[in-house]
């Protein structure tokens, strides 16, 4: 295949690996882009610097080919060492980078002079227009679809996407609600130059997460899933559970009273006990409603041949009889 994705990045297939949480390791990174697609380390997973530098070492003993690593800039009272993390996605030779959360504007000339190419994530086209502003050279639009934080606005896909084409310049990526050759098809057909999965990454047989989270988004619908933080305009779209439950009726009961501290225990250092101790209610962690559409548990390889494969097969077959 050939896109400005694929041809932007190096890679064979415009397919991307979200950066997810505990979830973006080197096991699973390296697989995606072995597959073909772009495998994405985590670096905010790392507890530092160092710890991040070590596992981009690992991928890149896992894989020859492209990958990258997803920095997210947070607001926080100790933010991260990010100008140690960018120096050691710097220093470990990776020349692309997923940013995402807060304006990644103030890192953009020490990314820039280190020779990476950034993607940034993006809930809206006036987000979008601002990362292009500011060199990035290509997007990620998330719709409302998506797992983890959709924004405020509430736009699903089939508008985001030719909204994003009509305005943007550079590349751009559709993520949320992205599984197989469907999505990817019409995901192209919207005006994206490829797709970003992330739950349907979760449920592979080499994501390194424990067992009962990929039976979790096996048995789940698109129906269950739920939005919490809404009241704190910080939007997730989570999988339904116990845990959750206690985030919705807090909102419910506290109002316009509530505040962060209220949902910690529910919200705050939850992803080590789902991810890596299989504690399923233990509180809300980031899963779209691309979970109805996914019903195995493949390997990479499998999965992303399989979405390519049917995605070359459904335009010559099914739109060419359309439009014979």
């Amino acid at each position: 295949m050939r896109t400005r994705i694929t041809e932007l990045f190096n890679i064979k297939y415009p397919i991307i690996q979200g950066g997810m949480h505990f979830v973006g390791l080197a096991e699973l990174a390296s697989a995606v882009s072995n597959a073909g697609g772009l495998g994405l380390v985590t670096a905010l997973t790392q507890p530092s610097p160092a710890a991040l530098a070590d596992e981009i070492a690992k991928c890149r003993a896992l894989t020859g080919n492209p990958f990258g690593v997803n920095l997210t800039f947070l607001p926080a009272v100790k933010p991260p060492d990010y100008p140690g993390y960018i120096r050691a996605i710097a220093d470990g030779g990776i020349k692309i980078v997923e940013t995402a959360g807060n304006n990644p504007a103030k890192w953009m000339p020490a990314l820039k002079e280190a020779g990476i190419k950034v993607i940034h994530k993006c809930t809206a086209v006036r987000h979008a227009l601002k990362a292009q502003s500011i060199g990035c050279d290509a997007v990620s639009v998330d719709g409302f679809e998506c797992g983890g934080h959709p924004g405020e606005d509430d736009v699903p896909n089939f508008i985001l996407l030719p909204r994003a084409a009509e305005e943007l310049d550079i590349p751009f990526i559709a993520s949320g609600g992205m599984a197989d050759a469907r999505s990817l098809v019409a995901a192209l057909a919207l005006g994206a130059d490829g797709i970003n999965m992330g739950t349907r990454f979760l449920a592979t047989k080499e994501a390194p997460v424990h067992e009962n989270v990929k039976q979790a988004i096996l048995a789940a619908t698109e129906l269950d899933t739920r939005l919490v933080m809404r009241p704190l305009r910080n939007t997730e779209r989570v999988l339904n559970n116990a845990g959750v439950e206690r985030i919705l009726e807090k909102e419910k009961r506290l109002g316009a009273d509530i505040n962060f501290a209220d949902i910690a225990p529910e919200v705050a250092g939850v992803y080590p006990k789902v991810m890596r101790n299989g504690e399923m209610d233990a509180g809300a962690w980031s899963c779209g409603m691309v979970a109805g559409l996914i019903h195995d548990i493949p390997t990479i390889q499998d999965l992303i041949e399989r979405i390519v494969k049917d995605a070359e097969r459904l335009v010559s077959e099914r739109l060419g009889r359309a439009f014979s």
